[in-house]
This record gives C-alpha cells, structure tokens and sequence, in this order.
C-alpha cells in the first residue's frame, strides 16, 4: 500500500524522517520496502501560472500565444498548443531552465517564429502516469480548480514534495490497508497517539426509507449490509486536496463522489460503492446469488456471465453490482446524477475471492474483503462518505441508514499472564512495561496479580489468542531488545537417515557428470502432469489454482525439465544438461491423499562437448543419456541387473529412440528422445530425458560390496562379430554370451555396431570384446579357445547368429 507521509502526519505524529520511518516501522513487523519522492527531488523551476491573454499563433491552426502571469512583474508569453487552454485558468507552468518529469530541461526557444519562454505543462510531463492523472484532462494541460497564487511552486501544490512509503502489507495485517490502521501502527512504533478528527454527519433530507428498502437473502453472504442517500448532489471535479490524495495513493480521480468512496477506503480500509439511484429499475436493494446465465456490464465495460456462486447487488430484478469485487456500469455515477446511494458492507470473503478469480476482476476492494475489515468502522465510513458526498457535493442526507444485516462491534478479550509472555520471549518484563505497550497499541488492558485481559478492538481481527498478542509485544518492545540464549538440553549427534544420504549422492554423483540441478513447481497443468508416465496413479487436482498450468499435482518431473529447457532455449541458451529430484504425487482411485514418490529425472540438449581449436563439439544422443543412466544404477550395487526394452507407446517420445528401465518386471524408469513433434510444437531442440523411480530403487535389493586384490595373471581378449535379425537386442546377446563363456569370462564390451546394404535386409552386425583371464594362473590358449568356440555355437544355434 502507498502511504503519503503528509497524509500520515495529520493523522499522527511522526518524530522521523521517511527513510528513518522506514527503518523503524520495518523492524517492528510491517516492512516497509522503499521511500519515492513523485517530483524525483530533481524537479525545480515549476510554479503556479495564471492566463491573462490568448491569442491565435498566426503561423497555426492548433497553437495558442498565452500571456501568463507567474509571479513577476511581467507578464511571460508562452505558446501553447493544448485545446483546453482559455483565459483566467489557473495552470502549471515550468519556466526557462527547469527540470520536469524524465530530468527534461526546459529551455527558451520559438515556436513557428514566436518566442515561448517556458511551457505549460500537463501533469504526465511532470511524471504523472495515465493509470492516476484525472481523466478529465487527458487532451490536455491540467488546470487548478482553486485560486493559487502565480508564482508559488506548482509542486507543491500538486502534492509532489510528499514521501511515498510502499507498506509491504502481509495478509494477517489487512488493518494497516486503511491510513488509520497505518497511524495506529506507526502511533505504537513512537509511542504516540493518532488524532483522528471525526466530524458528525447532517440529516436534512426525507427519510432514507422513502428511497429505498434493502433486504439480504443469506446473511453468510453479507454479515453486514448498510445504505445510506445522499440527494441533490452535483458531480464534478474534485477539489485539489482530494484529487493529491488519491493520486499520490496510486488512484485515479474520477469525480467527487466515487473519489469520495476511494478516500473513504484508503482511510478506513473499508471498500464502499456508490449506485446512481436514477438507474435502478425498482426501489429495493435485494443482495443474492447469482442465477445461472445472468449477465452483467462492469465498471470496466467488458460483460461477464455470472455463476450460481456469485455473490450480486440486484435492484430487485437484475444485478447491478458483483459484491465486493466492482459495480455495474448501468448503475455508475455520471454526469447527470442528482441521487446517490452509498453502500457499505462486509461480504464474505471466500465467495469475493472465487468471483474475483472466476471473473479476472482482482481490485482493491475484493482484496480487503478477502483479508477482513474492520467491522466496527463499517457504519463511521458510510456515515463519513454520506458527509463528504453533502459538502463536496452540495447535496443533503436523507435521515437514517438502511441496514439489512448488521455485526455487534464488540471487542474480542484475550487472557495472558505475565509469566507465560516472559517465557516464551526470554525475557524479564515487569507488568507495567507490558501494560505500557499495549496501551500504546490502542488496546485495552486491566491486570491484576501478572494476569492481564487485554480488550482488543475490532480494528485488530489478526489477534485472537495468547501468541497473537505475544508477538505484538515482541515487536513493540523490539525484535533486537530480546536476549540471545541457548536452549539447555541433552546434545544429539545429527546424522543423515539412509534415504537422506542416498538422494544426496545421487545429487552429488549427477552433479560430477556435469549436470545441473533445477527446481521446478510442484503444481502444473493438467495436460502436463499426465505425461512421462512411469506408475499409474490419478490425477490430484487443486481446488482454487491460482491460473490453469498449476492446476494438478506433478505426476512426473520430466515435464517440470522440459519447460526448463524451452525457457532457456528461448534465451539463446542451447547445451544444456539438466535433472531434477524431486517427488511425484500418485493417488490411487478411492484416495483423496495422494502418495509422495521420490523421482530423479534429467533433460539433455545440444553439445555435451563444447567445439574448440583441438576436437570438434560432441552432440548429445541416446547412448551419452543411457551412459549417465547406468552410472548413477550402477551406483546404486543392485542385486538385479536393470535392463532396458523398447518404448514404443508412449506419444512424447521417440519410438526409435526410446526405453522402459525395468528391474525384475517392474518398470523403475524410462529413457529417450522427445518425439520430433513434440519437439516442434513446444519450439525445442532435440532433446533427451531420463527418468528414474528412487523409492523403487532404495527398495530393492542390493549386493554387498567386496575389496579384492589386484589381478596378477594377464588377461586374454577375443573379438566376435555376429550377423543377427535386428529383433535380437544387445541385451540378448550379451546375456547368451555370459551363460555360454564360462567361468573365466570376465567382461564383454560392445564396440561396433553396423546396419547397411552389406549385411541385408532386417539384419544388423554387432562385434564385441571378450576378455578371459583366471584369478589364479595364467590361461591357455586351448582353454580361452574352447570357451570361445561355446560361444559361438550357442549364438548361431539360439540366436540363429551369423560368425563375420
């Protein structure tokens, strides 16, 4: 929230400077994120300027020659080209030499042949942006409803000179959405008190009931629903005090009744709405849900159709409003209006935030309504805006509020001790320095013995049990105030538990391979969370998703990759090499609850080895990724060797390219390129990825790790190339190799692979190294031979291989 530090200094007294109101206020539990100054602190030489004379330029169809007086003894001619500018206005003007929005200079020149010795300025040339300079005034310059004297600072006048300080407003502290709630905050930082000056509301008008009757369907909807009428009323612009307050909020100025509502709401925090009661087609106020179908028109002018769960103002036959959120554009003050209806309220704040997110419509009102208002100011800021609408307005208040459900305004008391605050906080307060702060906080506060009943007002809805005010003493008393100790307890050796130390290694081991970790969101969209699929499970969808890609629970992470990689290639960012650990959610049909599974997966793209002066760049392909894979399975000592098999279902991979890691029959994994259309429909590279089941694998069984010496007999090596369907997987042949090669067989390696014309149609030649070698003598050729021989006879004769 913006807060004017001119604006909190009528309110409370402020011994500091903004940048130590700043520190202070940060540090006692509201942060407080920056200090802005709207003139920049650079701007100079702007003053208040008055018309005295207009002419036509005689070389244009568009530009005015003003003679304007600024305070000096001569009049300063000024050409300008602004179609709002007229004789006896009041004007902002920046002379030769001054400084205005963007650090521009302003110098003397011509224009078309005519001398200008300044200019007169519109308030976006003095930094103003459109979203808070009055409307009213967009083709043009701005001009001063009131008599300023020409010559002052101009600045000043619009209220440039004040201090912004952005409260960093958290969702249990919604009383400091108010500039009274603020006062009260920085009142207890100094120990101050705010003076709040509450001036009575006149009723002269007929009776509220002759206007109107309001009537609430479900009082859950509206707890508290209020009205008053003001008549007679003449809109129009609002007067300067008013527009640089709402302005230097970060509001912009309509006209002053709806700008009376803003003010009401920046003060008190309590969102108000103003209907033009010549627009409703009946005379009763009926607050209920919404039917099914029924449309209304914002304020916003875009249509909306409505759901069963909102909540709407009707005027008795058709919504005007949607409750705490926006009003109607049928029913919006004009003009025109001579009749104003004011509504204040308190909706239910769940129904306000679901209409606020179904309807794309999030607003400063819906937003204190979601977090709570202060219920005992309800009825003070109607009464307040009924006031201002009268003076402001020039109209009257028709006697009585129309209320047709109302909350009891009664402070909550909590009961804490002395002993208990002391505790908790480490500290040794006495009663009187603990009743002293929450006296300063506004509260009340009776103590007898060291047990207090503090009487909270309604204004703090944030506290209603004993840690509640614990905290505020805390922060009063000063964060850096309270002492540092050490717990006196038993000392505990930490440790990692097995599962903790594995999922560390596997980062660590990943990591030494050169990949880099990412995190990625936990909720995706429902499309995503579905792929990639290594366990079944269902889908766990959010209630309320904030937008539709974090709408579901992950059930896999290498979606959560992908989108990495896409982001980074966007960038330019094209070798990357990437894994996530992290948990899937599966939930089994019948559960709510969905289970958690740790998964480690990786995405790899582009080179893996960088092109340089002495090798050339090593692309990234399926057997780089099947390389990572093993290292990290191999890490992991299982009992069972994992083996792979083709993947051929699966829609976001490559057919050809792809693999089920599967230990036992139950898959642990999978492994492969993206499909080529997938590839091209989310704009990627091609791209690998890996994903792997941790639980399953820490479950599974494992072999025992076992030193042994080095060999001391040479090895002997044979290499075989056999001719087979390309049906037969490597994983087949080896497997024959290792039940046919005897017990001396120690290693076999595959080191070439050939598929063309040489060998046939459906036919592929692989050639591997067999290396042999006994742990206790030295082989013979006879015996390496004849073991090799097996070998090749229980390949042609299971495998029908071809000996090349």
């Amino acid at each position: 929230m913006d807060v004017s530090y001119a604006w909190l200094k009528e309110l409370v007294d402020v011994p500091a400077t903004p940048e130590e109101l700043l520190d202070k206020v940060s540090r006692t539990g509201i942060e407080v994120d920056s200090v802005t100054y709207p003139d920049d602190q650079k701007m100079k030489k702007v003053v208040v300027g008055k018309v005295v004379e207009l002419a036509d330029h005689p070389d244009s169809d568009h530009l005015h020659i003003a003679q304007v007086d600024v305070g000096e003894p001569e009049l300063r001619q000024i050409v300008c080209g602004a179609p709002n500018i007229a004789v006896g206005q009041t004007v902002i003007v920046a002379l030769p030499g001054a400084r205005i929005g963007g650090n521009e200079k302003i110098k003397k020149g011509k224009m078309r042949g005519v001398e200008s010795l300044g200019m007169i300025c519109a308030l976006q040339e003095l930094g103003f942006s459109d979203s808070v300079a009055p409307k009213s005034f967009d083709a043009g310059i701005y001009v001063f409803d009131e008599p300023l004297t020409p010559g002052s600072d101009a600045l000043e006048a619009l209220g440039m000179h004040d201090a912004i300080l952005d409260f960093e407003i958290t969702p249990n502290r919604a009383d400091a959405l108010g500039m009274r709630g603020v006062a009260w905050e920085v009142g207890a930082t100094y120990n101050t008190t705010p003076h709040f000056t509450d001036l009575p509301v006149e009723e002269s008008g007929k009776p509220v009931t002759d206007y109107l009757k309001v009537a609430v369907a479900d009082a859950e909807d509206a707890p508290s629903y209020q009205m008053r009428v003001v008549d007679g009323v003449t809109v129009k612009d609002s007067p300067l005090w008013l527009q640089r307050r709402l302005w230097n909020a970060g509001v912009r100025p309509i006209n002053n009744i709806v700008d009376i509502t803003n003010l009401i709401m920046l003060t008190y925090g309590q969102p108000l709405h103003a209907f033009n009661y010549a627009a409703l087609t009946s005379r009763e106020i009926l607050v209920r849900r919404a039917a099914a179908g029924e449309q209304l028109k914002t304020l916003d002018g875009n249509d909306h159709e409505l759901d069963p769960e909102d909540i709407v103002i009707t005027d008795g036959t058709k919504p005007i409003a949607l409750a705490g959120v926006m009003g109607g554009f049928d029913s919006e003050i004009t003009p025109t209006t001579t009749t104003v209806v004011i509504e204040a309220a308190k909706f239910a704040p769940t129904p306000v935030r679901r209409t606020a997110l179904r309807h794309n419509l999030r607003s400063q009102a819906s937003a204190r309504f979601e977090k709570g208002i202060d219920v005992g100011a309800i009825n003070q800021a109607l009464d307040e805006a009924a006031r201002l609408m009268a003076e402001l307005g020039e109209g009257t208040v028709a006697k009585g509020t129309l209320a047709a459900t109302s909350i009891p305004a009664e402070p909550a008391v909590v009961d804490i001790s002395l002993s208990r605050i002391n505790h908790v906080l480490g500290t040794a307060l006495d009663a009187d320095t603990v009743t002293a702060i929450f006296k300063r906080l506004g509260f009340g506060v009776t103590e007898a013995d060291g047990l207090f009943a503090v009487s909270v007002p309604t204004r703090r809805w944030d506290i209603a049990i004993e840690a509640d005010l614990i905290e505020e003493v805390a922060r009063i008393y000063g964060y850096d105030n309270l002492p540092s100790t050490l717990p006196t307890t038993t000392m505990t050796i930490g440790e990692f538990t097995p599962k903790q130390a594995r999922l560390r290694r596997s980062r660590k081991l990943l990591e030494g391979l050169g990949l880099t970790q990412v995190i990625s969101y936990s909720l995706t969209s429902t499309d995503k969370a579905g792929r990639f699929m290594i366990e079944k499970g269902d889908e766990t969808h959010v209630a309320l998703p904030m937008t539709e890609d974090h709408a579901a629970l992950r059930r896999n992470l290498v979606s959560g990759l992908v989108d990495a990689v896409a982001y980074n290639v966007a960038r330019k960012q094209t070798d990357l090499a990437l894994y996530e650990q992290g948990r899937v959610f599966l939930r089994s049909a019948g559960h709510t609850r969905p289970a958690e599974h740790e998964y480690i997966a990786g995405a790899l793209s582009g080179n893996v080895i960088a092109k340089g002066w002495h090798q050339a760049a090593q692309t990234v392909d399926f057997y780089y990724v099947k390389g990572l894979v093993e290292a990290l399975l191999a890490d992991y000592r299982l009992e069972a060797h994992p083996r792979f098999e083709a993947l051929t279902d699966l829609p976001e991979l490559h057919p050809g390219q792809s693999a089920a890691i599967l230990l036992g029959d139950e898959q642990i994994g999978l492994i492969g390129r993206l499909h080529p259309q997938f590839e091209a429909d989310n704009s990627l590279p091609q791209t690998f990825v890996y994903e792997l089941n941790l639980d399953a694998l820490m479950a599974a069984d494992r072999s025992q790790m076992q030193a042994v010496p080095a060999p001391k007999y040479p090895e002997m090596t044979r290499d075989i190339a056999v001719q087979v369907a390309t049906s037969v997987t490597n994983a087949e042949i080896e497997a024959k190799i290792q039940e046919a090669g005897g017990k001396y067989l120690q290693d076999i390696r595959l080191f070439d692979q050939y598929i063309g014309d040489k060998v046939g149609d459906g036919q592929k030649s692989l050639a591997y190294t067999l290396t042999y070698r006994r742990d206790d003598a030295t082989l013979t050729e006879d015996t390496v031979s004849a073991a090799f021989a097996k070998v090749q006879a229980v390949l042609e004769s299971q495998l029908g291989a071809q000996i090349r």
